[in-house]
């Protein structure tokens, strides 16, 4: 059955390709200026990091988004992917070998899970000993607590565009039999998607091993998990973030481990 498309909605989406192709043009001028930072740093034998230049762009840029109300972690974590391929730039640029060929091949067979998969969300971390496990990342890997209440035996770490969650035997009995079982390690890998309801009903007509229908929290986190994988002792998680921009849904988290069959 065609969908008919009024002409306002045909009119918006229109300015919004506009606007992205201004928006590329404007990426491709900041990275041909890269280049050229570049160009000059590898002549002055400048390092190709700068601690304190990132700090201030992703502190101004945070200032910016606010300033234009732009949510400013949604700001950090579109800065911090241009700083990623901006110091990428920098470091092939001193590679003595060509850049390999670009494939196109897979671009008109794309998966459902394709069309709206994002990035990695958080990883989800079982272990015996949450201050020891803790310590660890805080102490010496220098990330920090997220704010929030996240109840008890989790702690949720960040640092930078990174979050990992630690979930010890406190948190839970599901969590203590998983971890007399399986031991510590990597219990779920979450990836964020577009569409929660989306990527499960598309997931369902591969016949992936699913566990959970669609889990929803207070703050709007939609999630949903497979089954425990036997090859490779993990689990995939799949977040669709369509409610306030809050950090991991714990309460989601604790459902993994709550299904028998995961174990």
């Amino acid at each position: 059955m065609s969908v008919t498309t009024s002409p306002d909605l045909a009119a918006l989406r229109n300015r919004i390709d506009e606007l992205d192709r201004e928006l590329l043009r404007v990426l491709a001028e900041r990275l041909q200026v890269c280049h050229e930072v570049a160009r000059i740093k590898e002549q002055s034998d400048t390092p190709v990091i700068q601690p304190t230049r990132v700090r201030d762009v992703v502190t101004s840029r945070r200032q910016w988004a606010i300033d234009a109300g732009v949510d400013p972690d949604f700001a950090e974590q579109v800065m911090r992917v241009l700083l990623a391929e901006t110091h990428r730039i920098e470091v092939a640029g001193r590679r003595p070998d060509a850049a390999p060929g670009k494939s196109a091949s897979h671009e008109g067979s794309r998966s459902d899970l394709d069309t709206v998969a994002t990035r990695i969300d958080h990883v989800v971390v079982a272990v015996d000993d949450l201050p020891n496990a803790t310590s660890l990342f805080t102490e010496r890997l220098g990330f920090h607590p997220s704010t929030g209440s996240h109840g008890t035996g989790i702690a949720v770490l960040d640092a930078g565009g990174v979050t990992v969650v630690l979930v010890g035997p406190e948190a839970g009995p599901d969590v203590a039999q998983h971890l007399a079982t399986h031991g510590p390690g990597i219990h779920h890998i979450a990836i964020e998607v577009l569409n929660a309801g989306y990527a499960r009903r598309g997931l369902a007509g591969g016949d992936a091993p699913l566990l959970t229908d669609v889990v929803v929290d207070a703050d709007g986190h939609e999630q949903f998990f497979t089954v425990r994988d036997p090859a490779t002792g993990v689990q995939i998680g799949f977040i669709s973030r369509t409610g306030h921009r809050v950090g991991v849904a714990t309460a989601n988290v604790l459902e993994a481990f709550r299904n028998p069959s995961a174990l």
